[in-house]
């Protein structure tokens, strides 16, 4: 995805197909992506306005979501 708001359409088309299909599984990891994306953008509303429209990576929602996890800790030498 080139941006943050297209991955959110996305999400929400094939999650209308997922229902339509009755796929379960598919529509259940969709709705979390979702939801997580739909987070990050509310967090980075700052930088989204600036002109930051980037498409988060599965670290970046994690470490949003996570970020006192070792792996999204960040340390300065």
């Amino acid at each position: 995805m080139k941006s943050i708001e297209e991955h959110i359409l996305k999400d929400q088309s094939e999650i209308q197909s997922a229902k339509e299909a009755g796929d379960s599984a598919k529509l259940r990891h969709l709705t979390e992506e979702l939801q997580s994306l739909e987070e990050y953008k509310e967090h980075h509303k700052e930088e989204i306005e600036a002109g930051d429209h980037h498409d988060p990576n599965a670290l970046e929602l994690f470490c949003d979501a996570n970020p006192d996890e070792p792996e999204c800790l960040v340390y300065d030498d």
